[in-house]
């Protein structure tokens, strides 16, 4: 399904996720990961708020029309960065018009792919790759929408 925003601009995203949670990531680098998420996903950085001691206290970045909140671990935060934790328990999904480009871009530019762009039974091409900071994302292009019916009749059995 394909959905006119108030910009005017067609986006890719199924009705359903139009309207999501923003994720706010924390990372040990934060400058670096905005610098890779714009190498690698094509982001744009806009909004970013420089802490007292050099780092960022909070930036916000965009992913097409996906927004992501994001600032650097610091004493006393009650965040902790993937590496800390030794991986992570989130994936951050993207909907993305190309996500074959996109996921050839990121790899290019550091990203490891831990799933290369698939035709998934759910309806969705579908790459997943990790960051240098540790998070995973889930990147997609939507292919076609499934009832409920279809999708639970294609979903794999183990």
């Amino acid at each position: 399904m394909t959905t006119t925003t108030a910009a005017g601009t067609d986006a890719v995203v199924p009705e359903r996720y139009r309207y999501a949670v923003v994720p706010h990531i924390m990372v040990d680098d934060a400058a670096a990961a905005i610098d890779f998420y714009e190498r690698a996903f094509g982001a744009r950085q806009d909004i970013r708020i420089d802490a007292p001691d050099g780092g960022v206290l909070h930036a916000e970045i965009s992913i097409g029309e996906s927004v992501l909140m994001l600032g650097d671990t610091g004493a006393g935060a009650p965040f902790t960065a993937p590496g800390v934790l030794g991986g992570t328990s989130v994936a951050l999904h993207v909907y993305v018009p190309d996500v074959d480009a996109l996921a050839a871009r990121a790899e290019a530019a550091g990203a490891e792919v831990l799933q290369p762009p698939t035709d998934m039974f759910h309806g969705d091409r579908t790459a997943v790759l990790r960051d240098p900071a540790g998070h995973v994302w889930i990147f997609l292009t939507h292919l076609e929408n499934l009832t409920p019916e279809e999708l639970h009749r294609r979903t794999p059995t183990a």
